[in-house]
């Protein structure tokens, strides 16, 4: 018989997520249908992304022969049927308080700080970069993690070494870059560019990096269709991306820079929203979303 979520000791909570002590050593991770925006989290809730993210994260971690904070399968016995689908169990770790951020493109925060300073993060960029911009290489563009309602802030990578090491930021770097690229790899062969995306890490008792928390989910990642992709125009996309847009649209009536929490997504935004995510889980995995644990 599965155990029932009250019988696990809530730990915290994050924008998208709820933390459960199973014991000493194993955290139950889940993933809400809740969606944020600019450092918001919205009235509306998208149905079924709190199984699309955990389905997502499956597989990709799956597909990526690194340590990862996994204990156990979708279906572990030790999920409650509650929240079956949507939870995972995984090992506690001590985690590393960068975000590990991959950019192969120049787009959203990067193009304002390049504008602003032809840098991204303390790296030099060419001149003549637009929207949607191809690096030649991809950019590890770490961030701070911030708390809840405020916004992670950019850093340079001799920020990282000052808070963790240089070894440990070296392998933050090397680790975050080698992840992007495989998976970006797989990705195309599906048509779709992953722009971006970030990481967290952690490390177990004995020291290792351990890739943790969502991994190429729509929410961490922007996903573009390659058979479209034009450099110098914002691209369509199967993510969050489409959240911000209508947000900052002339439809939302919304003004970001005022005090205002944003406006309840319209039912057509929601569904759209839904439909993207669950097209960018299929296309990238292969897979039926209907087959996932607890899916309509």
């Amino acid at each position: 018989m599965r155990p029932a979520l009250s019988d696990y000791q809530y730990v915290a909570s994050g924008k998208v997520r709820e933390i459960y002590r199973i014991d000493a050593d194993h955290l139950l991770f889940v993933a809400s249908n809740r969606i944020s925006a600019f450092d918001f989290v919205l009235d509306s809730e998208i149905p079924d992304k709190g199984r699309i993210l955990t389905a997502m994260s499956v597989f990709f971690f799956d597909l990526l022969d690194v340590p990862n904070h996994l204990a156990g399968p979708p279906d572990d016995e030790r999920i409650p049927a509650e929240v079956l689908g949507r939870a995972l169990v995984v090992r506690r770790l001590d985690m590393l308080p960068v975000e590990c951020v991959a950019r192969g493109y120049l787009t959203g925060s990067g193009i304002i700080d390049y504008r602003a300073t032809g840098a991204v993060c303390g790296i030099p960029l060419p001149d003549g970069l637009t929207e949607a911009s191809k690096f030649d290489e991809p950019l590890f563009t770490p961030a701070t993690k911030a708390e809840l309602g405020d916004h992670d802030e950019n850093i340079s990578f001799e920020r990282v070494v000052d808070m963790v090491g240089a070894e440990r930021a070296a392998q933050l770097r090397e680790a975050t870059l080698d992840v992007y690229r495989r998976a970006a790899d797989h990705a195309l062969t599906k048509g779709i560019i992953i722009a971006d995306t970030k990481f967290e890490f952690g490390t177990d008792d004995a020291g290792t990096l351990v890739l943790a928390d969502e991994v190429f989910t729509p929410d961490s990642s922007r996903y573009w269709p390659a058979d479209t992709y034009a450099e110098g125009e914002v691209q369509p996309s199967f993510d969050k991306q489409f959240v911000r847009n209508w947000l900052t649209g002339p439809d939302s009536g919304w003004d970001r820079h005022g005090e205002a929490p944003p406006p309840p997504l319209p039912p057509d935004i929601v569904a759209a929203t839904r439909a993207r995510y669950v097209e960018a889980y299929e296309r990238i995995s292969g897979l039926s979303f209907a087959d996932w644990l607890g899916a309509a």
